[in-house]
């Protein structure tokens, strides 16, 4: 089942947004250090099939994966007749996650997700992409569950070891668990911490992580704060050692796949990401 996707992957907000020339020749440069997937976003739409098609031709054996489709903003029947037009050994690159996205995101549409993510998936099925060309985005337990039993398995996003263990026992053995797993090479613990602050700030007000965080521990006051102990357990941060320590907690709770994002503040440029990817190849492989 993980023989396409391999152990390490790189998710990566730059791969699909920054400049494409740019992209292009970081992904290549990516599989070529090992890196045997790679995970872009696509939480706001856009031509993500063509983004994915873009990375495909950059690449020759790296599984291009979504980090999450969102499924308000895509028709099933579209992505799925896009997938079966793909040839056969493309087909076999793409793994498609699939996300509910959030409620201020969406807007007034937003409803019930559980439902609208079973609906999704039936239409899917209908229209002729196969379970193992999928997994969720999932952190709840219901949405773990659907994931296991739907689904190739789970990609969930800024969770810790912890969580990995969670939905290893929600999915079963059979199924893929693969998390985002946030990196900073830096050892200075304040800068480092300055460093997640800020790309935490997106999201912490965000319900569904938020609902997730407790879930793990964590209080409203340490959430609302991004507390030492919250940074400290969602990003992996200090030298390639440390970093590599961290993934392995992930392995040791029943990871299959770790994608790892390089966390650089630098925006939509790649090359300080593609720097931090390239130290940390060596300790990660």
């Amino acid at each position: 089942m993980t023989a396409g996707i391999g152990r390490i992957g790189v998710w990566s907000l730059e791969l699909r947004f920054g400049d494409r020339g740019t992209a292009s020749a970081a992904a290549a440069e990516l599989e070529a250090l090992g890196y045997s997937a790679l995970w872009v976003p696509g939480g706001i739409g856009g031509d993500i099939t063509g983004d994915i098609d873009h990375l495909l031709d950059a690449t020759s054996r790296a599984t291009i994966a979504t980090g999450i489709l969102n499924i308000w903003k895509h028709d099933p029947v579209e992505i799925a007749d896009w997938w079966k037009a793909l040839p056969e050994d493309r087909r076999a690159r793409v793994l498609l996650g699939l996300g509910v996205s959030h409620a201020h995101i969406v807007g007034e549409a937003y409803a019930k997700p559980l439902a609208v993510m079973r609906d999704y998936l039936d239409r899917l099925d209908h229209a002729g992409l196969p379970p193992e060309a999928r997994c969720l985005a999932a952190l709840g337990p219901k949405m773990l569950e659907l994931a296991g039993a739907r689904t190739r398995g789970v990609h969930p996003y800024l969770v810790t070891p912890a969580h990995t263990a969670i939905a290893r026992e929600a999915v079963g053995p059979d199924r893929l668990v693969a998390p985002e797993q946030g990196v900073i090479l830096e050892t200075d613990p304040e800068r480092a911490r300055a460093i997640g602050r800020a790309a935490l700030a997106n999201y912490q007000s965000y319900p569904n992580y938020q609902n997730n965080w407790r879930r793990l521990g964590f209080t409203d006051a340490e959430i609302a704060s991004a507390s030492d102990r919250l940074i400290d357990t969602l990003f992996a941060w200090g030298d390639a050692e440390a970093i590599a320590a961290r993934v392995n907690e992930h392995f040791t709770a029943g990871a299959d796949h770790v994608c790892i994002q390089a966390i650089t503040g630098a925006g939509l440029d790649v090359a300080p990401a593609l720097d931090v990817l390239r130290e940390l190849a060596p300790a990660l492989h």
